[in-house]
């Protein structure tokens, strides 16, 4: 077996489910999803609305609490750690984009950027130039001193990419990170997410409804019935 073959996926769902509590009546929303994803992977979630896509990334991304399961990150299992030791691993491992930025709106581009790695313990000397170097490879480098409302939805969703990606996280976790966009920016948006999260061999699920941008990840999976499957 080769030192590869040897690494534990960077992501591992095992045996995920999640069940709601309406009323007298209990809400099987996940029912035994298994997932792996390796280093530099890129798998599309697809499924119905309101079939279990925001649960899975949430618990994933250690946002939320399985029924039963558990979530690996390099073969570490995160579900019997404490409140302090989740908050440990999302802010070193994992990295989020939604499908509005959020960005702060009181801080420019750079800014926005830096302010997470910062938070993680890198000094800001270092931290900003992490940030121009992401920049510079979103093509935004003259809209560094920009803050969000000065930029276009495209230009602001590619700053909450790069601040996704700033501490070098090991898993991208992407909640219709397009949807909010037009077709040609939306376009350009997942190229450069493609392309970055391809180069810096993190592992990244993403969920969307666009059946043509799901085709250009490496594989995809979907979620129907609280059922996972390869579609």
């Amino acid at each position: 077996m080769s030192d590869q073959d040897a690494k534990p996926p960077v992501l591992a769902l095992e045996g995920l489910t999640r069940t709601f509590s309406q009323g007298k009546r209990e809400l099987n929303v996940l029912n035994g999803v298994d997932l792996e994803i390796n280093a530099g992977e890129v798998v599309a979630l697809v499924g119905p609305s309101g079939s279990g896509k925001s649960t899975m990334l949430h618990i994933s991304g250690l946002l939320e609490q399985p029924t039963s399961g558990d979530v690996r990150i390099d073969g570490q299992s995160c579900i019997g750690l404490n409140d302090d030791e989740r908050t440990k691993v999302r802010r070193y491992n994992l990295g989020f984009v939604y499908q509005y930025h959020h960005l702060l709106p009181e801080f420019s581009a750079l800014e926005n950027i830096t302010i997470p790695q910062i938070i993680v313990g890198l000094d800001r000397r270092t931290a900003r130039a992490r940030a121009r170097e992401l920049l510079e490879w979103m093509g935004l480098m003259d809209r560094a001193d920009h803050r969000p409302g000065m930029l276009s939805g495209g230009e602001q969703q590619r700053v909450a990419i790069a601040r996704a990606l700033a501490s070098s996280p090991r898993v991208l976790l992407a909640d219709e990170p397009t949807g909010n966009l037009d077709p040609d920016t939306a376009d350009d948006v997942f190229g450069v997410l493609m392309h970055l999260a391809r180069g810096t061999g993190l592992a990244a699920l993403v969920a969307t409804h666009n059946p043509d941008l799901a085709k250009r990840m490496d594989r995809i999976v979907r979620i129907e019935n609280g059922v996972l499957v390869e579609a």
